[in-house]
């Protein structure tokens, strides 16, 4: 459906998952009700992945979360993928759930946790190189734009916002994760498979037009071409400064205009994009090397990468309260800092689950411990659960997206072990992962289909299983 995010998480709190996916039938165990869609109508059917289904399932103690996790990490091939060929290529396009529209980054996450399995399921392969072809083609028809529709030429209702709206784009909104997200998937792919296929001559074209986007957005000979302003009662979904932002100083970093939720920054020099955008760049740089032979194209992404890594390194270090230096969530350049943490991903926890740092960082760890605490103003605890919010589902909404990153960024198995039981007992016996959940009732939540978050439970469970399978007993 054509709808704003945001209008859609204020108007929906379903209790039940069979009022999202219709009605329930019951399993063997008369505990939990079959909530996954039939198989007739599920859009694509992966072997790799129903095996992995039933030998994790199998070997799970808690049969709760083998329920859940038979649920949430197909949901994506299940219910969100269309997949075909265009021009003789696979071509896939994945919607995020309930709204009609492919996210570059929302896609990318997506399918990433199946990149394992593709050597064992080469019809799963293509449906991700179809994702990969279907991404190069949106980010040339638009580096700036965050979200697609499939038909070129549909118009969204967003046609209005005062922006450069083209046909075929659903969302207009400036992310630097809107381009680092199919980098990581493209890189992925081919670590995993070394199919270079999808790499073709447009691809290439695709990652030199996110490194000139990225050179216009350090705005060092002014605002470049981007600007965005919405008609709304919402601040955070317009931009001030006549469409350009906040103001901010050119100092090596990226500026992003919004955050991984779709909320504009307050300070646009955002922290963790800027570490993500690092990350990807030399990513970029070692398939154009590698796959392409370019070497000059190859060697601007490596410098870009080492100039915005040393501007984080001048600029994005500051004092934390209670926990000494670290990482801010947002700067501007000149010494004001936005002290926060969204669980969006990109986040700051999530900066090892991404490679920009490593897990043992003494800055990352200060940081962490900052952020997944009371000191953090989007950190909420209540009677159900305790975990990383955000603006975006406002006050005392927790995300389980954070609480799976939580999870993923830590080696303590007792912190582990309190993230599974809490996505175990906030899920509001829907089987399924949510946007948010209110922290005092987790029946009180957002978006019952968010497919995201689904996959990304399973990718949870899956690194359990490896390695604390005891913890899933």
């Amino acid at each position: 459906m054509n709808m704003n995010r945001r209008r859609f998480i204020r108007g929906t709190s379903l209790v039940a998952a069979g009022l999202a996916f219709g009605p329930a039938c019951w399993g063997k165990d008369l505990s939990f009700p079959v909530v996954r869609i039939p198989e007739a109508k599920r859009k694509f059917t992966s072997l790799a992945v129903e095996k992995t289904i039933r030998r994790v399932q199998s070997s799970i103690g808690n049969q709760e979360l083998a329920w859940m996790f038979g649920n949430c990490f197909p949901n994506t091939l299940d219910t969100t993928v269309d997949f075909g060929t265009l021009d003789g290529r696979p071509d896939t396009y994945v919607i995020t759930g309930d709204i009609d529209a492919m996210w570059l980054r929302d896609s990318s996450a997506q399918v990433w946790p199946y990149l394992p399995l593709m050597k064992k399921d080469p019809e799963l392969q293509q449906l991700i190189a179809g994702v990969i072809n279907r991404q190069t083609r949106c980010i040339l028809l638009d580096p700036y734009a965050n979200a697609f529709y499939k038909d070129p030429n549909k118009i969204s209702p967003w046609k209005t916002d005062l922006t450069e709206m083209k046909p075929g784009v659903h969302e207009h909104k400036w992310e630097i994760d809107s381009l680092c997200y199919p980098i990581r998937l493209a890189h992925g792919y081919w670590q995993a498979t070394q199919d270079a296929t999808p790499f073709d001559a447009s691809w290439r074209e695709a990652i030199l037009l996110t490194l000139k986007t990225f050179r216009e957005q350090q705005r060092k000979n002014g605002h470049g071409p981007y600007y965005f302003q919405r008609h709304t009662d919402t601040p955070s979904d317009t931009l001030t400064g006549n469409g350009y932002g906040n103001r901010a100083k050119p100092v090596g970093l990226i500026f992003s205009m919004f955050r991984p939720s779709d909320d504009a920054t307050h300070y646009p020099l955002l922290v963790p994009s800027n570490f993500f955008a690092v990350v990807s760049l030399r990513q970029a740089a070692d398939m154009l090397e590698k796959i392409h032979q370019d070497k000059d194209s190859a060697t601007q992404c490596r410098a870009l990468a080492d100039e915005v890594e040393s501007a984080l390194q001048q600029h994005a270090i500051v004092s934390l309260p209670a926990v000494g230096q670290g990482y801010a969530f947002e700067v501007d350049g000149y010494g004001n800092t936005n002290f926060m943490d969204d669980a969006n991903v990109p986040d700051l926890v999530s900066l090892p689950y991404l490679g920009a740092v490593k897990l043992e960082d003494g800055l990352y760890q200060n940081t962490r411990r900052w952020s997944l605490s009371l000191r953090n103003r989007y950190y909420f605890k209540g009677l159900a659960a305790e975990g990383l919010g955000g603006p975006h589902s406002g006050e005392n909404m927790i995300w389980p997206l954070g609480l799976i990153i939580q999870g993923l960024t830590t080696t303590d198995k007792n912190e582990i072990r309190h993230c599974l039981d809490t996505l175990q007992h906030t899920h509001a016996g829907t089987g399924f992962m949510h946007e948010s959940f209110n922290k005092d009732d987790a029946s009180k939540f957002t978006r019952p289909w968010f497919a995201w978050a689904n996959t990304m439970f399973g990718e949870f469970i899956l690194k359990v299983y490896s390695d604390h399978p005891k913890l899933l007993s």
